[in-house]
């Protein structure tokens, strides 16, 4: 019996002699080594320039001004092509610098019967008038021939329909202009 009793106490002593060698040993241990994963087991890298969304044009304003280092600049407006309909591009130009200008048309909108000027913004060239109805725009922009005077309707475009039209008529017969 003395014999079972040694065998098995070298078996045990043994099988501990094993457990303590190998938890030590980096062979038995599986690692969290990046490198030595496969590639498709690898975290996804995102390149620096593709980790957050593109905003140059986050903040251009729809038909005409676009923001600068300076300050906001007014680019040049689109004006009919000879043949289209006058309501593609209902504006005029006048001869003076854009500041000066704009003080006439509130000067002259100020007299027009039937108009509201519920706001006007001289840093952008604005004036947001109500006529006959009709919400819109009065533009006041530069460009090379000197002051463009245009309505426009809320999402930047040419304003069309009828009051439009007669208000910026008339603006242009106030004005002088071409």
């Amino acid at each position: 019996m003395r014999s079972n009793v040694s065998l098995s106490r070298a078996v045990v002593a043994g099988l501990l002699l094993v457990l303590v060698a190998t938890s030590g040993c980096s062979w038995f241990r599986k690692g969290n080594k990046l490198y030595a994963e496969a590639p498709e087991n690898r975290p996804l890298e995102v390149p620096p320039d593709l980790d957050q969304p593109r905003t140059d044009g986050a903040m251009a304003i729809p038909g005409g001004a676009s923001a600068t280092a300076s300050g906001v600049a007014a680019s040049r407006p689109t004006q009919a092509a000879p043949g289209a309909p006058a309501s593609s591009a209902i504006g005029f130009t006048v001869s003076g610098n854009r500041d000066e200008v704009f003080g006439k048309v509130g000067d002259a909108l100020g007299k027009v019967e039937g108009l509201t000027v519920a706001s006007r913004a001289q840093l952008l060239g604005a004036f947001d008038v109500n006529y006959e109805g009709s919400n819109f725009l009065v533009r006041v922009s530069s460009v090379e021939a000197g002051t463009y005077v245009s309505a426009v309707d809320p999402r930047g475009l040419p304003a069309t329909g009828e009051a439009p039209t007669k208000l910026i008529a008339s603006l242009k017969g106030t004005l002088g202009g071409r």
